[in-house]
């Protein structure tokens, strides 16, 4: 199983939702082309699971909360996109 710093991907996923872990080409320069794919399919997992998740209507703290989830994932999925791109790897 791939691990980055003793974690799985989906682990560091959620983690990079949440605000714990930040994606950048220095973090990603170390794996390998199937480690990126693997972190890439699990933070869209991640990415579709708070999607489907209920909207919190009428609660402002839980509107902003799911925004910001969406918002770190979302610049995640662009950063691994285009250090994908740069380094030839198929996603």
């Amino acid at each position: 199983m791939i691990s980055i710093r003793g974690k799985s991907l989906l682990a560091t996923a959620k983690d990079v939702a949440e605000g714990y872990v930040f994606i950048n080409p220095l973090f990603l320069k170390p794996l390998d082309a199937e480690s990126v794919k693997v972190l890439y399919q699990n933070v869209m997992k991640v990415h579709t699971e708070i999607r489907g998740e209920k909207f919190p209507f009428n609660d402002v703290t839980g509107i902003r909360s799911r925004n910001m989830r969406l918002q770190r994932l979302h610049s995640a999925i662009m950063i691994i996109k285009n250090f994908a791109k740069e380094k030839g790897i198929n996603l």
